[in-house]
């Protein structure tokens, strides 16, 4: 028998751990998710070769304050951004100002600075009167390669693909099948290490949301649950390894990498994005940079 309707604020929790929110707890989040966005829209402009990560981050920073938010990562296990800012083959987890790993040796950029053809992804999360908002997304500066722009678009409608299974009575496997049959049908890798979680009052709360799987299996899909859903794509193999400054994650085989990230809840019908883009520019105007 189906459960009635959310209207009660008594927090339930299920058996694997998921915490069911609410309905009033959707304000919250989409409140949160929203400013998460605007602040990701902003700074759009910014990404463009010779302007260097820090720079972004500090904005980032400036303009999380003028929303009245609190960055989520500042702090967050001795980090000390309030992004991360991945390019070209670095999955996530990138700090910003740092020297952007590059080929076989491990030699570094001699600045932070973006070039033409990078693809950045930009990782933001705030926390809004309690209530936390995680978005990433990508963008490009300058002219990318073709091989690029086709690697950005696979990984948006991979995320479009796993939030279009999200609705009661699924499982959890249906989102990570959804994405990687999908992903891998497109000659792509899905990466393993890296997976969405659940959020809310929490940075980082049950479920794990893996972006690979089987049909029917995991947790079942509730009506109240919120969770992100960011796919990490690779042009080449799946593999990862994380560098010696214990954030920054990148392809083993150096291949490029991209990632959209939305956060979103399960209604009673199907679910809803807390983080979309209030410009309508959460997926990059590619016909600018010359893309079909």
């Amino acid at each position: 028998m189906r459960e009635p309707p959310l209207t009660s604020s008594e927090p339930r929790i299920t058996r694997d751990g998921i915490r069911i929110h609410p309905r009033e707890d959707f304000a919250g989040m989409h409140h949160a998710g929203r400013i998460a966005a605007e602040i990701l829209d902003a700074v759009a402009p910014m990404v463009a070769p010779g302007v260097g990560t820090g720079e972004i981050d500090a904005r980032i920073t400036e303009l999380v304050t003028e929303a009245g938010a609190i960055s989520a990562t500042i702090g967050y296990r001795g980090y000390r951004h309030a992004s991360c800012i991945s390019v070209n083959h670095v999955v996530c987890h990138g700090i910003p100002g740092s020297a952007v790993p590059t080929g076989r040796a491990e030699a570094v950029r001699a600045d932070d600075c973006l070039r033409d053809g990078d693809i950045v992804n930009i990782d933001v999360t705030v926390i809004v009167d309690g209530w936390y908002g995680d978005s990433s997304r990508m963008y490009v500066a300058g002219t990318p390669k073709p091989y690029a722009l086709r690697l950005i678009r696979v990984t948006h409608e991979a995320l479009m693909r796993g939030i279009a299974a999200v609705r009661p009575g699924a499982t959890f496997g249906d989102i990570g099948h959804a994405i990687q049959s999908y992903v891998e049908g497109e000659r792509m890798s899905v990466v393993r290490d890296f997976c969405g979680h659940g959020l809310g009052r929490v940075f980082h709360a049950p479920p794990n949301v893996l972006h690979f799987g089987r049909p029917g299996t995991g947790p079942v899909l509730e009506e109240g649950m919120f969770f992100t859903i960011e796919p990490m794509v690779n042009l080449g193999r799946p593999e990862t390894r994380v560098l010696g400054d214990e954030w920054t994650a990148v392809t083993r085989d150096r291949s490029l990498s991209a990632q959209f990230e939305h956060s979103v809840g399960v209604t009673a019908t199907g679910h809803e994005v807390f983080t979309l883009s209030p410009r309508g520019v959460f997926f990059p105007d590619l016909a600018a940079v010359g893309a079909d």
